[in-house]
């Protein structure tokens, strides 16, 4: 017998399977992990096939050395070929997805405890230390044996154990992830659109559903009743949130509503905990495989629902190699469990919304917030106006009156930002001078409580400027503000009343993150300031009034989806207010506020704003009337950068001849971002028509994966979400 198998080396010239002998005494079976010698070392591979005969000599071929363990399910492989077929990747990326790190690394240790109990009820010992344990051991009967060596001599302890007075018990134990946030278990009924909604998913096989309900209409425990029926009939389910940060909270929700039966997969656990997480959805111990982008990968049979919850949100696009959009990906999961997929969202994306239209996904709408409460107001402030009064400060004067009847009322309010730091830059007044970061192409941000200058995208830190080091002026100005400058106005204004920041500088590791979130739970009155990371997902009870700083910020970026992330940033950050028995209000600061974006925000109306968006895109063709593609080339040197773009470029242009009715765009250009971590970075954009673009595609992969030069990388990105 014969395995064909592949190679766990990520290069492009070996992307290919190999064939190897299976010894008469080894059993494989597709999915296996192995050990195979390839050139003069040993490396693990994957058997992708088993098969009777080899197209090789097979007086060349090796034999497999030993199977590891078995690792891919059926389905795993049939998404590794499906990621290799529609995202061109290389097959192996496509599979350590599917795997814990610590698995693909080789290094799987299994975590154990040691205890200790008695062996003898002879308790005669001369050693007084000796016997104080055995006494204690005789009371408590198994104990771990750190615990006795924090309380007891561990030489005492050792002698006890050589005599054989004392004895090990070694216990494997499961590195749960320890859920930090805790939420009262709630027992809800679901009113008629709730209800309604799970019934239409429940009657259905594979289909996608796109489940529109207004922030706060109860779109969760939707999920989480369908889910309940899909365990009934013995099935598993695969729950997906758009970032971490979100995790906490919704796993407290599920942990009340299923128990053991909930497993959490996301990047931020350890590498021991996520591998034991991994194992017990593999070995069928948990049946919910619930977080970020890569549980989409989760180990999971007889899946009976999947469901992506934020569908609009960015974040399910990987950026990294290998790159893939998770919708593609469960949605051909779904088709190969023949399962519904339901995409839920407050603010779809404009392409699903497309879809719905077309007929390509189906609609289920909420309407209505789940406690029969209206919207909060959305009140739209012109910062314009609010300067000719003579107001420069960063807060309105209508927002700072509501600011301060919230706290009289004891409620709580939400500052959105969507900046970190003190200040967005530094520039000196006399020439203009911005100081950047030397290894990315970026404005430095100022951290005031470090008295630092940092960059967002390396992390490398610079000494504040006291003069300008292009002209010697003194007179160094800052720039627009961040959240580290808005809790210390708001201290300013509001003395005692306790303020939380929630964004990555204040969020270092998950415990800090889950800890502001609990505490700002149970203080009131209280004011959280934050970035992107309160915007969506949360639910606080006391929560009256949010304020949007500059809702302007997102709008301004180079990218044809900013009107949309505009949007869908208003929507969320507003439906934090008023989720529980108190109304809500909103206060929308802005130096354009006729802009379309902000009327339709401001009365919610994503019919209007999609009418208004789908428009345009179709008069200017972008997506979703073209496949728009990125070829990106990243290298420490620029020539060789530069050099490999026009490369290319000059390839893709005679494709463009071939295909000439089919091309609305292609052009070569340094990326917004010119150099990030030290490498320069140029892109190639093209938008292609659909019509033949299943041809084309093809065409576009072939000429840049044989890309071969030393110290350049090149990748393709299809539909990519971030164009800096």
């Amino acid at each position: 017998m014969f395995a064909s198998i592949v190679i766990d080396v990520s290069t492009s010239k070996l992307e290919r399977q190999f064939d190897y002998i299976v010894p008469e005494d080894l059993s494989l079976v597709r999915g296996d992990r192995v050990l195979v010698p390839f050139g003069n070392k040993q490396v693990i591979g994957f058997v992708i096939e088993i098969k009777e005969t080899s197209g090789y000599d097979e007086g060349k071929l090796k034999c497999v050395i030993k199977k590891l363990d078995h690792a891919l399910t059926e389905d795993n492989l049939g998404l590794c070929f499906f990621m290799q077929r529609t995202f061109f990747t290389r097959l192996i990326d496509a599979i350590k997805l599917c795997l814990p790190p610590i698995v693909t690394s080789g290094k799987v240790k299994d975590s154990f405890v040691d205890y200790v109990l008695l062996n003898t009820d002879n308790l005669q010992v001369k050693n007084a230390k000796q016997l104080e344990i055995l006494l204690y051991l005789k009371e408590y009967g198994k104990v771990k044996k750190s615990d006795l060596t924090s309380k007891f001599s561990e030489s005492s302890l050792k002698t006890l154990i050589k005599n054989g007075l004392l004895k090990l018990d070694r216990q494997k134990v499961n590195r749960a992830p320890k859920n930090l946030f805790t939420e009262k278990k709630k027992n809800i009924i679901l009113n008629e659109e709730q209800q309604l909604a799970v019934d239409r998913i429940l009657r259905s096989k594979f289909n996608v559903f796109l489940l529109h309900g207004v922030t706060g209409s109860g779109k969760t425990e939707v999920y989480i009743n369908v889910i309940k029926n899909v365990l009934s009939q013995g099935k598993t389910a695969i729950m997906l949130v758009p970032e971490i940060s979100l995790t906490p909270q919704m796993f407290a929700r599920f942990k009340n509503a299923f128990g053991e039966t909930v497993a959490i997969l996301h990047s931020g656990l350890t590498q021991g905990e996520r591998y034991d997480e991994w194992l017990r959805l593999k070995r069928g111990e948990a049946k919910i495989a619930l977080g970020a982008r890569s549980c989409v990968f989760a180990p999971v049979s007889n899946v009976g629902v999947i469901i992506i919850d934020e569908e609009h949100d960015g974040s399910y696009y990987s950026e990294s190699n290998p790159r893939f959009h998770t919708h593609e990906i469960a949605r051909y999961l779904a088709y190969l469990n023949s399962c519904p997929l339901i995409l839920g969202s407050a603010t779809p994306s404009i392409e699903s919304f497309y879809k719905v239209k077309t007929g390509e996904y189906s609609l289920i709408t909420l309407n209505n917030r789940a406690n029969k409460k209206e919207l909060p107001n959305i009140e739209i402030v012109d910062m314009l106006m609010e300067a000719r009064k003579g107001n420069i400060n960063m807060f309105s004067y209508r927002f700072l009156n509501e600011l301060e009847e919230c706290i009289k009322q004891n409620s709580q309010a939400m500052i959105f930002i969507n900046r970190r730091g003190y200040s967005s830059f530094l520039m000196c007044r006399e020439c203009g001078y911005v100081p950047k970061c030397e290894d990315c192409d970026v404005s430095l941000v100022y951290h005031k409580e470090d008295n630092m200058l940092k960059c967002h995208y390396c992390a490398k830190r610079y000494k504040v400027l006291n003069k300008c080091p292009k002209c010697g002026s003194t007179s160094i100005r800052y720039g627009a503000v961040g959240t580290q400058r808005v809790v210390e106005e708001l201290q300013k204004i509001l003395g005692n009343v306790p303020i939380f920041r929630l964004d990555n500088d204040t969020s270092t590791n998950k415990q800090n993150f889950v800890k502001t979130l609990e505490e700002f739970n149970k203080t009131t009155p209280a004011v959280l300031v934050g970035t992107q990371m309160i915007a969506k997902g949360h639910d606080f009870n006391n929560v009256t009034l949010v304020g949007i700083i500059d809702a302007d910020i997102s709008l301004h970026f180079s990218d044809y989806r900013a009107t949309e992330r505009t949007f869908n940033l208003i929507t969320q950050v507003s439906g934090r207010a008023g989720r529980s028995e108190k109304e809500g209000k909103v206060i929308l600061q802005t130096y354009y506020p006729r802009h379309y974006v902000y009327r339709c925000a401001s009365t919610y109306d994503y019919p209007a704003f999609y009418k208004r968006e789908i428009a345009m895109r179709e008069v200017s063709h972008f997506p979703p009337f073209v496949e728009m593609l990125r070829v990106l080339v990243v290298g420490k040197l620029e020539k060789k950068v530069t050099e490999q773009t026009e490369s290319i470029f000059f390839r893709l242009k005679e494709l463009r001849e071939q295909f000439s009715s089919d091309f609305v765009y292609l052009q070569a250009m340094k990326c917004p971002k010119k150099r990030l971590q030290g490498n320069f970075r140029y892109q190639i954009m093209m938008r292609i028509y659909k019509k033949n673009s299943g041809e084309i595609i093809p065409k576009i992969y072939d000429i840049c994966k044989n890309i071969t030069v030393n110290n350049v990388s090149v990748f393709v990105e299809l539909d990519p979400q971030n164009l800096s």
